[in-house]
């Protein structure tokens, strides 16, 4: 393989998980810049490496976006440069493409139906076969985003406008995706029709709220009205609210993705009609009635393990202890982009309350275990603290497949669940008992749906959309640099 820049850095690049993005939109407030800013910060935890805002007055759009947290690329000049009364923002873990600026999103051109920006939270399973036959057609991309594809089918002159355009295109993608699409008289929301992702629709001072979660409607004090349905495109503009349901004929089950209870969402928010902290609760009690243990204390690994360990504790009546604190300023080690600052952050990213754990018997609580190497290092690191015995549980089953829906869950080859069994799995971590939550128990604990209308695809290998190959996050790379 040439060792130029482009395959180089290809070949170097090391990815746990594909953290999927936070969206958010506003449409009639004076503020839409700096409310879609709060908006954000609240999403900060569906992506960390890159941000940004469109906002338009009506008559043209302006764009500020950049690498980093939303307060390092944000401040209060940069939101006085983008007035308007509506906007549209985006803070992106990449699902598809490098973490360079230009895959940083919202996506915003001009084409012949006239300026158009994009934000997506999801994953296309079509996207190479999508972006070889527009390139056939004559198409140049700019990115090596899946989104960008949606543009480029929009472009299409058999549409007469951004209504029939989109609705033609998403007729033609497949996979998982909620969109933001702002143009200059319209914001639009879009959800897929098997509703993987979340899209909250709210409302403040008479404006249109979009948002991945509540916790952003939340902070800028708008009432939730409702969630998009899946497969609905709800159509925001100077006449109001309305909506459109193009795929209501197919009767699609939904496949909402469990992982945003498990993981994803802020335990403040609400997902799938569910608050996320009561679902991990009844997570942590599911996982103490099928896994019981004799401990002097339930410790968390915060977190997204904290809701969990408390529904243990209380089912089981060991005592629930804070043994591991987290450093707030470090980012999710979950999504960080490659495996040196991923094993750094690991080390300085929590810290042991020693005298807490010294000669104790505990239960640790973790949402998930991927590859095993951060639970290996944190294993290590309560070994050294003098702590008793480890009781490791963990609220999902062994991850065993691939997702090709918008986490970035490593091939089935990196996938430690895929390959080992649970008894080989707790002798690498060096845990004295290792306990995963049941399919069956763990889908007992979302009540708001049938539990059919979940994918648990990672866990069980049954994928709701169906499509040829392994998914690949550097498709459209190696494609552009002739490998």
């Amino acid at each position: 393989m040439p060792r130029n820049s482009c395959s180089y850095e290809l070949r170097v690049t090391s990815y746990e998980a594909r953290e999927h993005c936070g969206l958010f939109g506003i449409w009639g407030h004076k503020q839409a810049s700096y409310l879609t800013y709060l908006g954000l910060y609240a999403l900060q935890h569906r992506g960390e490496e890159s941000c940004g805002i469109v906002s338009s007055n009506g008559r043209g759009m302006l764009q500020h976006k950049g690498m980093g947290l939303v307060g390092d690329v944000f401040n209060e000049e940069v939101i006085k440069k983008l007035p308007g009364d509506r906007a549209i923002g985006h803070t992106r873990y990449s699902t598809t493409g490098s973490s360079l600026i230009k895959n940083a999103q919202p996506l915003l051109v001009d084409y012949s139906k006239g300026a158009i920006a994009i934000a997506h939270n999801g994953n296309l399973v079509n996207a190479a076969m999508l972006h070889a036959e527009l390139e056939a057609h004559g198409s140049i991309f700019q990115t090596t985003l899946d989104s960008e594809i949606v543009i480029h089918l929009m472009s299409s002159p058999v549409y007469r406008n951004h209504n029939d355009a989109l609705v033609g295109s998403l007729k033609v993608i497949k996979g998982a995706y909620c969109f933001c699409i702002l143009t200059n008289d319209a914001l639009y929301g879009v959800r897929d029709p098997y509703g993987f992702r979340p899209l909250w629709l709210g409302k403040i001072d008479g404006a249109y709220v979009l948002a991945s979660e509540t916790c952003a409607l939340d902070l800028i004090e708008a009432k939730s009205v409702r969630e998009v349905e899946p497969g609905e495109i709800v159509i925001i503009d100077k006449k109001g609210l309305r909506s459109i349901h193009p795929f209501k004929k197919h009767r699609i089950k939904p496949a909402h993705c469990i992982f945003e209870h498990i993981y994803f969402s802020r335990p403040d928010s609400k997902v799938f009609g569910e608050t996320v902290h009561l679902v991990r609760k009844r997570l942590g009690a599911e996982l103490a009635r099928e896994h019981p243990v004799e401990a002097d204390m339930v410790i968390p690994v915060p977190d997204s393990g904290s809701s969990c360990a408390l529904g243990f504790s209380q089912k089981s009546g060991i005592p629930l202890e804070y043994g591991i604190i987290r450093n707030h300023y470090i980012g999710r080690t979950f999504i960080q982009p490659t495996q040196i600052i991923r094993d750094f952050n690991v080390k300085i990213k929590f810290n042991l309350l020693w005298e807490v754990l010294k000669g104790k018997r505990v239960v640790v609580i973790d949402d998930s275990i991927v590859r095993g190497t951060t639970s290996r290092t944190r294993v290590r690191t309560l070994r050294q603290a003098g702590v008793q015995e480890i009781h490791m549980r963990i609220s999902c089953p062994p991850h065993r497949f691939p997702c090709f829906y918008g986490i970035d869950f490593a091939t089935r080859g990196e996938l430690i669940g895929s390959r080992h069994s649970v008894k080989q799995i707790q002798k690498f971590l060096g845990v004295d008992s290792l306990g995963y939550l049941s399919l069956d128990g763990m889908l007992k604990c979302v009540t708001a749906n049938p539990k059919e209308h979940y994918c648990v695809a990672c866990f069980n290998g049954k994928y709701p959309i169906e499509f040829g190959g392994e998914g690949d996050k550097y498709a459209l790379e190696r494609k552009c640099c002739g490998q």
